[in-house]
């Protein structure tokens, strides 16, 4: 293909980039599977923000995020070619971003845990960070499975089945687990006085 061809060509791709959804998600998963990195970023693209939002919660280290979602990618733009369908694209990556977070934490010493920034800001700010910072250490203190079941059910919205197949666990698992963990996280997140600490 000569170079003015290869413009009309690059016009035509760049048009479809600034369309989301423009091609349907077959024909982008059939494209991928051939090879297509183009294709394969389109495809994931819905789920990314997610995906970084798990992976996020999920390591003790936010600097890794980064490292961790390249794996994560890597390992399903390589492993595209034998995804089968038989769970939705977005409980596949999860399974994958999910698998890698454990392996990069089975890898890792053991780390103290990280000071929060919380900066000067207003009061009613300020609560609602100490809140936000509350939650995020009360979930960092469950298992990374039970950790893994409350963002995928509770903030995502995956149903169990779903769940389940992401994290390899039985279904009648996933309800069990997950009622300790929102137990949990009620204790840690009850004001003092409720826990019966008095």
């Amino acid at each position: 293909m000569g170079r003015g061809e290869g413009s009309a060509a690059e016009a035509v791709v760049q048009v479809a980039v600034m369309a989301p959804g423009s091609e349907p998600a077959d024909a982008l998963l059939r494209a991928a599977r051939r090879g297509d990195p183009d294709a394969f970023m389109k495809l994931i693209a819905p789920e990314r923000s997610r995906l970084e939002s798990l992976a996020y919660q999920l390591l003790d280290d936010g600097a890794d995020v980064a490292d961790v979602l390249q794996e994560v990618y890597l390992s399903a733009y390589r492993a595209l070619p034998k995804y089968r369908g038989d769970s939705r694209l977005a409980t596949w990556l999860y399974r994958i971003t999910y698998n890698a977070c454990l392996r990069h934490q089975a890898s890792r010493p053991e780390t103290a845990d990280a000071e929060a920034d919380q900066g000067r800001s207003s009061p009613d700010h300020a609560a609602s960070v100490a809140e936000r910072l509350d939650l995020e250490a009360a979930l960092v203190e469950l298992p990374i499975e039970q950790r893994a079941l409350v963002l995928m059910i509770d903030r995502d919205g995956f149903d169990y089945r779903a769940a389940a197949t992401a994290l390899s666990i039985p279904l009648g698992t996933v309800s069990s687990r997950l009622a300790a963990a929102r137990a949990k996280l009620r204790d840690a997140l009850a004001p003092d006085h409720e826990r019966g600490d008095e």
